[in-house]
């Protein structure tokens, strides 16, 4: 057995170099005997054209008397049908041999041999001998047949080349097995090809001739080396690897399927156009029904149960075949069987497949559309007899034809299945397929919920087409309260606010009676949006006032109950009942599959407003990840939107700018401008974001995007965009401009009674604003009343705020002794930015009274806090006053690594090294006390005990945020 390996693209014949060398030291091995080979490769492998090719060079060396056999599946039944197309022409030794081009495809299937040799010998057989009748008469026939060949091989090394061995008569094939048995000293090389073919009428004789083959070669599919010469040679340039390696995997390297693609491309596109499709389409479409007749003799119903292989994709079972075309298990296992032998197919088990993607597309394309529907028809109907998973009948039914009675069932099933896997396209393909089926309207109105559901990932305003058709049909309560809150939630995405509160008050008030609880979860829902709104919030709050978490009828009404009342306790100022019932509400996420609504972010909403923004971000993040589960578009953009605002209050700047881009850009996807309300909360949490950073102009050109620097409508949201636009414009020295914005925060959150400094920190603000307009009246009153306020409160983030503003406008000793109150009350908070802010604001008043010492640890604190932040506005503040103090700070901040020295850094990385103080002195040429210092001052800096420490606090600082 000879092992080949495809190298070097010979010219002619593409990824055959291996096996023509090893084919030419067959033929040409020095010493007598006989040498048998048989090249085995299945149909399109290039078995024939590696034959003509040996042929041609064979025919070339003058010391190689040749002869050739192409065998024809006609000649079966002919006695010595292939010995007669070898030998029967040398008879006329002196007729002239018409020349023929070696390479040429038209090669005539006969011998030809130079028959001009003077050292050939004459083939004296007369035709009769081989028309043998008994078994004497052949084999007097093979006795003469030997020695006629023996005479020949005996001027000559003689060379026997065969095509399509498994197609030979019986008779030739006992005439080789009997060459091959006695002849084992003769000067003959005989190379035969074998077809990897289905069963033949001369199998037994085939079957005791291959194992005389000592030799045998196994043409695969073309290496990728191969590939690329071929597709340069057709193409006509040279294309890039990562195209050559897909159309190596389309045609599985079958020189056959190989050319036929790469032909087709080169028809179907130009030279400098780029693909348009998958390279499998760009099979010719003759291609197919070539393909089928070669397939024909493999076996009985090879052709058929090919094609059905190709039309139901994947790898469908022996079991499924048969039901699917209508043949016996046992036939259709003899087909696969003939497809798998010839290398066009592969079996797993009883699962069939075809060996790659452009035999299956050129072979489909053979069945005309009526048969394929069928096909696909049948194959759903046995699945579904099976009890198949829903997702693999609904793959059938998908391009079958319609009429089946349980079709929307098993599409639903479907549907809801790839929904859970977050496969959002191919569940709503599966539902508008179930929807063209004649189903009964309380299933047609399922449908169409589940579609709206799945529509809101990708086109919201045909989402709410649906949720409306679905709530026409439906008449089960509690499915028309969910497709009611759907809906709701669809044109709250269209800011169509009025609308969505018409859905959910005309359904609440028809399910009031029939169905209590379901009356109440659509309320709550009604409460929630109605608050968002100046002219409907009135009403919303009165009705708020009277509920009581105790009336809810049931456990799925009391959580978003709970979170609305967590809303209602937050805008009173009851911090303490604000997150108890946060904490209810949120028992099963922010955002829970079996209740999924925004009314639940209030209670995350309320937990920052009482100081509890840590424990708000870990719902925040569990929402995040339950949308992503889901693959739920809205869900997951309110979820990371309110995740931006959280991480934004902890000081985690570009993490929260992160999450707001991300929000939009998924809203822009869905087709939700920058302008709606749905993205007015993302674009105002990135805008806060931007302005803490120091970058007002990227913020300015936000605002004028999303169209909110003018006047802005009565929607809650527009409260927070009001309290940042406010910062933007002290940030920019618009100080005019600035105080309208907050004094209009409170306006408006003060008619809605949200005015509490725990949700917009306005008075602060504005007071700051007054002190800058040097209008201390205005500045006093406000930040007096804010931290009334703040104190009544309770939490430490907004009396620290209102502290901060009062410090400010004080001013003087009173004022500094207010900021230091303000720094120590914000200390350990979440509120790192508004921290720093107080550190910085204490450390400028301190050094204008002449306390260096306080002034420079604060700023220096504050300066190191700001850094971590992001907060590049403060950092810059705290560096400027302490170069103002005398100091040179050589870095911008004073903790962590990136506030070493380069000598404390090149201490500390010794010290990780096993080195000792004195081993360290030595090596920096200083003195132990220094090294000792600089230690000190490292494990200050990196907030360490010790050495301990020092190896983890650097790999950290190493690796980066």
């Amino acid at each position: 057995m000879i092992d080949l390996h495809e190298v070097a693209t010979p010219a002619v014949l593409h990824g055959r170099d291996d096996e023509l060398d090893a084919l030419a030291r067959l033929l040409t091995a020095s010493g007598g005997g006989c040498v048998p080979v048989l090249l085995r490769g299945g149909w399109g492998s290039g078995k024939t054209s590696l034959l003509r090719t040996v042929l041609a060079r064979a025919r070339r060396d003058p010391g190689l008397h040749v002869v050739s056999a192409w065998v024809d599946p006609l000649e079966r039944d002919l006695p010595f049908g292939m010995v007669r197309q070898l030998f029967e022409h040398m008879a006329a030794v002196d007729a002239p041999v018409p020349p023929v081009a070696p390479d040429s495809p038209d090669t005539p299937r006969t011998n030809l041999a130079a028959h001009s040799d003077p050292y050939s010998a004459p083939w004296t057989m007369p035709p009769e001998a081989l028309a043998a009748r008994t078994a004497g008469q052949e084999m007097a026939a093979l006795g003469e047949l030997y020695r006629q060949v023996a005479r020949l091989a005996g001027h000559k090394r003689l060379v026997v080349i065969i095509d399509d061995l498994q197609r030979a008569d019986p008779a030739s094939l006992r005439w080789l097995r009997y060459l091959l048995c006695r002849g084992g000293e003769l000067p003959v090389v005989v190379l035969a090809a074998l077809a990897e073919e289905g069963t033949h009428p001369n199998t037994d004789s085939l079957a005791a001739v291959l194992p005389l083959f000592r030799h045998q070669l196994t043409l695969g599919g073309l290496a990728q080396d191969a590939v690329d010469s071929l597709a340069e040679e057709i193409l006509g340039h040279v294309p890039p690897t990562a195209f050559t390696a897909a159309c190596r995997e389309a045609s599985a390297g079958i020189p056959l399927l190989l050319r036929a693609v790469l032909r087709g491309i080169r028809a179907r596109r130009p030279a400098d156009a780029g693909l348009t499709a998958p390279i499998a389409e760009y099979v010719p479409a003759d291609l197919g029904p070539a393909l089928l007749a070669r397939m024909e003799p493999l076996a009985a119903h090879a052709a058929t149960t090919a094609a059905a292989v190709a039309v139901l994709g994947g790898s469908p079972s022996t079991d499924l075949l048969a039901a699917t075309v209508g043949l016996s298990v046992s036939q259709v296992a003899d087909a696969v069987h003939g497809l798998v032998r010839a290398g066009c197919a592969t079996q797993t088990g009883s699962e069939v497949s075809l060996v790659c993607e452009s035999l299956a597309v050129a072979v489909s394309t053979t069945v005309l559309p009526s048969r394929r529907m069928e096909l696909h028809v049948r194959a759903a109907r046995s699945l579904h007899a099976d009890g198949a998973p829903a997702e693999r009948v609904a793959a059938h039914l998908l391009p079958g034809a319609l009429g089946e009675r349980w079709a929307p069932e098993v599409l639903a099933r479907a549907a809801e299945r790839a929904y859970e896997q977050g496969d959002l396209a191919r569940a709503a393909t599966y539902v508008r397929r179930a929807l063209r089926e004649d189903a009964q309207e309380e299933s047609r109105a399922r449908l169409l919920a589940l579609l709206g559901r799945l529509e809101l990932a990708f086109d919201v305003p045909v989402a709410v087409g649906s949720f409306e058709r679905s709530l026409e049909l439906c008449q089960d309560p509690g499915e028309r309260a969910v497709v009611a809150r759907g809906l709701a939630g669809a044109l709250l995405a269209l800011d169509r606010y009025p609308d969505a509160l018409q859905v959910l008050r005309t359904t609440c008030e028809s399910l009031r009676e029939a169905d209590p609880a379901d009356a109440m979860r659509l309320e709550i829902d009604l409460i929630h949006i109605a608050l968002t709104n100046a002219a409907s919030a009135p009403d919303a709050v009165r009705r708020l006032k009277e509920l009581d978490v105790d009336d809810a009828p049931d456990t799925g009404v009391r959580r978003p109950l709970a979170a609305l009342l967590s809303l209602r306790e937050a805008m009173a100022g009851r911090a303490g009942e604000a997150v108890s019932l946060a904490r209810t509400a949120l028992e099963r996420g922010a955002d829970p599959m079996s209740d999924a609504s925004v009314v639940y972010y209030d209670a995350v909403i309320s937990l920052r407003a009482a100081g509890e923004t840590e424990l708000a971000l870990e719902y925040a993040e569990a929402a995040v990840g339950q949308a992503r589960e889901r693959a739920s578009v809205l869900g997951h953009v309110q979820a990371i939107g309110v995740r931006a605002s959280m991480l934004c209050g902890l000081g985690r700047l570009l993490d929260s700018q992160a999450d707001a881009l991300s929000a939009l850009a998924q809203l822009q996807g869905i087709g939700i401008g920058p302008s709606h309300s749905f993205a007015v909360f993302a674009t105002a949490t990135l805008m806060e974001s931007l302005v803490r950073q120091g970058r007002p102009d990227e913020a300015e050109e936000l605002l004028q995007r999303a169209d909110l620097a003018g006047e802005l409508n009565s929607n809650w949201v527009n409260d927070y965009v009001l309290m940042v636009r406010g910062r933007l414009r002290v940030a920019q020295g618009r100080l005019d401009k600035a105080l309208a914005d907050f004094l209009l925060c409170g306006e408006r959150a003060g008619a809605r009674g949200t005015s509490g400094p725990g949700f917009h920190p306005w008075r602060s603000e504005a007071a700051l604003v007054h002190t800058e307009l040097r209008q201390g009246d205005a500045a006093r009153a406000l930040a007096e009343a804010e931290l009334a306020l703040a104190h009544g409160w309770g939490t430490p983030e907004t009396v620290g705020t209102a502290l901060r503003a009062m410090g400010l406008v004080t001013g003087g000793p009173e004022g500094l002794e207010l900021l230091r109150e303000a720094v120590e009350t914000l200390r350990g908070t979440p509120a790192r930015v508004r921290f720093a802010q107080a550190l910085a604001d204490f450390g400028v008043l301190a050094r204008k009274a002449g306390r260096l010492p306080e002034a420079r640890a604060c700023l220096q604190e504050a300066a190191s806090v700001a850094h971590e932040c992001g907060a590049t506005p403060v950092t810059d503040l705290a560096l400027a006053e302490l170069r103002a103090v005398g100091d040179r700070p050589r870095t911008r901040t004073f903790q962590g690594a990136a506030a070493l020295t380069p000598t404390e850094r090149r201490v500390t990385e010794l010290a990780v090294q096993g080195m000792t103080n004195r081993e360290i002195a030595q090596r920096l040429y200083v003195g132990l006390r220094t090294v000792e210092a600089h230690l000190t001052s490292s494990y200050g800096k990196l907030a360490i005990d010790g050495r301990s420490g020092l190896a983890h606090a650097l790999a950290a600082a190493s690796c980066g945020p």
